[in-house]
């Protein structure tokens, strides 16, 4: 008998996690922008990509490199599922200039791309009944990628109001035998905060004793529950506190970190990061959560062999003069950005940005005529302004916007122009 209806339909799960990914959404957003009807070239401070500006290109050091690699013809079969040998030890060597302790090849596993590495993460820690600690507001992905594992998730709230510290009170309150990890981004995106060293040991002391204060010393050294520290913007601090790397506490509880070429270099489109273990007790080797993320590599896709045999290269030559100028630009356009911010009284950011590309703004809803909530509000900006801000709710923050203030000075000086006028035009009373 022939059936009567297709044997394949939609994947309606899927559907829902695309929705709460960056491109889905801002591709949503663009499509309301006709530069025509504008006459508005469109701005995009909508994601973390400011490659397109001259003055945000990367280092010429990093186009040699690649030139030299496939050039070189040794790089045009498969790598190792881990990546190639000399690229995972130039970067253990990188991140090894940051800890007290000595990083090895062993330790760090190639990807393509931070998203991939959280993707392998949240695969080797799924299994029923466990749980996972995810900041709010967070970096969608996680959300994303956790609706395809059994893993429930918890969310702890990072506090505007001290500039966006963990609330390590909601912590203690969500975490039980059943949490297997929780989620630190330094520094912050999507709030562009920086986690001080003070802070940092507090959650450390938490984390530590909170959860085992009941089991002896040798089980005690083998904890619960896994620190994930994404360090995608890993150093582009531009405030009064230094990036200090979450690995630095490795020795008290085991750190796998998330780490990318594409913010620091500025090479978002190379798609190329890396998982590191900082876990000089080798508590994760016991465990055999090493060798699971392995076993989740050799099945995965893998970063470029020629992107794998320039990193070397990559991290020897690059000067300290680029990243500087980097992070002075950055800099500069956070301090234009937060001052001008305040010229417009319907919105507000509670905290000046120290690190990454981003910042927090919070929007005075019911001090508008005719907008709803953030993403009404991104929505009609886009249609009226040819503007691109991030909305809130996708973060885990509604009525808030994230903003990219990473963009040159007269881009930023005449979106921010944009965004007042806007804001003005559907106020009440106006």
């Amino acid at each position: 008998m022939e059936r009567q209806e297709w044997g394949f339909k939609e994947n309606q799960e899927l559907h829902a996690a695309a929705a709460f990914t960056i491109r889905n959404i801002l591709e949503a957003i663009m499509g309301n922008i006709d530069e025509t009807a504008t006459g508005k070239q469109m701005i995009h401070l909508g994601h973390g990509d400011p490659s397109i500006y001259p003055c945000f290109q990367t280092s010429p050091i990093l186009e040699t490199a690649l030139l030299e690699s496939i050039r070189s013809t040794n790089f045009n079969g498969y790598p190792p599922g881990v990546g190639i040998n000399f690229a995972r030890s130039a970067i253990a060597e990188y991140l090894t200039k940051d800890l007290p302790y000595q990083l090895t090849t062993d330790d760090v596993f190639l990807t393509a791309g931070a998203n991939h590495a959280i993707e392998i993460l949240l695969t080797v820690l799924s299994r029923p009944g466990a749980n996972i600690l995810f900041p709010r507001p967070n970096y969608p992905i996680y959300e994303a990628r956790a609706r395809f594992s059994p893993l429930e998730v918890r969310h702890f709230d990072l506090l505007p109001e001290k500039g966006w510290e963990v609330d390590l009170d909601g912590v203690k309150a969500l975490a039980d035998d059943n949490t297997v990890a929780i989620v630190l981004i330094n520094p912050g995106n999507p709030c562009g905060n920086v986690f001080s060293i003070e802070h940092m040991r507090k959650v450390w002391i938490f984390l530590v004793t909170s959860f085992l204060p009941y089991v002896i010393a040798e089980i005690a050294r083998e904890l619960r529950i896994l620190v994930i520290a994404d360090e995608v913007y890993g150093h582009q601090a531009f405030g009064q506190k230094p990036f200090i790397p979450m690995g630095v506490f490795g020795d008290i509880a085991p750190v796998v970190t998330l780490g990318s070429l594409s913010k620091r270099w500025i090479i978002p489109g190379w798609r190329f990061g890396w998982i590191a273990i900082t876990d000089p007790n080798r508590i994760l080797q016991k465990t055999g959560l090493a060798d699971t993320m392995k076993s989740a590599l050799v099945i995965a896709a893998d970063p470029p062999t020629v992107i794998q045999g320039a990193v070397p290269y990559i991290m020897k030559n690059t000067p300290d003069s680029f990243f500087l100028n980097i992070n002075k630009l950055l800099k500069e356009a956070s301090h234009m950005f937060y001052e001008r911010l305040k010229e417009i009284p319907y919105v507000a950011c509670p905290h000046k940005p120290e690190g990454s590309m981003f910042a927090m703004v919070m929007l005075k809803i019911p001090a508008f005529a005719d907008v709803v909530d953030d993403t009404d509000f991104c929505m009609k900006l886009a249609k009226e302004e040819s503007m691109i801000l991030f909305p809130g709710y996708a973060v885990g923050m509604k009525n808030w916007v994230r903003v990219s203030f990473a963009a040159e000075p007269k881009v930023l000086q005449d979106a921010i122009g944009r965004l007042k006028a806007f804001c003005f035009r559907h106020a009440k009373n106006q």
